[in-house]
């Protein structure tokens, strides 16, 4: 992904979550939602249960794909995931930014142009507690932008954050730097297991390039309905 394809248009900065237990249920979705998103998520739950091929699947749909493993582990390991994530051509690729310099500049020196490597920063679950269980002495907005410090000096060109966190990382990290935001709610939709949540409106205001939203339109008995209701709301002046 290179720097000129930052999204312009709702319908392009939209990434449906495809948080679904099987294959099929998910291609379905892909198939129902393909003239109205430009991205899928596949995640850790869809990955595990259907491998590598699930993700041509959904390509197959002419959808670009954001592979979200979140990768964490020794620099040599990741950096080989990273590898076979090209292989796979998918658009986007996550790493988690806790696994240090060396790991975030190994991922960097293996993905291929086209691939946005994002690297994760507080998950939008987690809050202050949260951070305390782990170690970490400092709230959510300094671990946040420690963290995304840490991933734009080793060479991440794009970031996940809460809405929340996104104001405070646009005024300190340079202004290429693409941001995803999972935690975004409308208005009409539950929070779910979401502690630090926006309206997708409220997430563009402070400076997402793309949301990521799952359950609002996945869980919607008619989910071309909840995408188009989003965009315009997204639309209004």
């Amino acid at each position: 992904m290179k720097p000129e394809d930052r999204p312009k248009k709702p319908r392009e900065r939209i990434i449906i979550a495809l948080d679904v237990p099987s294959a099929n249920e998910a291609i379905a979705l892909a198939r129902d939602l393909s003239g109205e998103v430009a991205f899928f998520k596949i995640g850790l739950q869809l990955y595990t249960a259907a491998g590598p091929e699930i993700v041509r699947a959904i390509a197959a749909t002419g959808a670009r794909i954001f592979l979200d493993l979140k990768l964490h582990d020794i620099p040599n390991t990741v950096a080989k995931a990273v590898a076979a994530a090209g292989e796979l051509q998918v658009a986007m690729l996550t790493i988690h930014l806790s696994g240090g310099a060396r790991m975030i500049a190994a991922a960097v020196g293996t993905a291929s142009p086209d691939l946005l490597l994002l690297g994760v920063t507080v998950l939008t679950s987690s809050d202050e507690t949260t951070l305390h269980e782990t170690g970490v002495s400092g709230g959510v907005a300094d671990q946040t932008l420690r963290l995304g410090q840490l991933g734009a000096g080793a060479g991440i060109r794009g970031l996940v954050a809460s809405p929340h966190e996104v104001v405070r990382l646009r005024q300190s990290l340079p202004g290429e730097m693409r941001i995803v935001t999972p935690g975004v709610r409308p208005t009409w939709a539950a929070a779910d297991d979401q502690k630090r949540f926006t309206t997708p409106r409220e997430a563009l205001d402070n400076g997402a390039d793309y949301l990521v939203i799952g359950r609002p339109v996945t869980a919607h008995p008619r989910p071309p309905e909840a995408v188009r209701r989003i965009i315009g709301e997204l639309e209004e002046p």
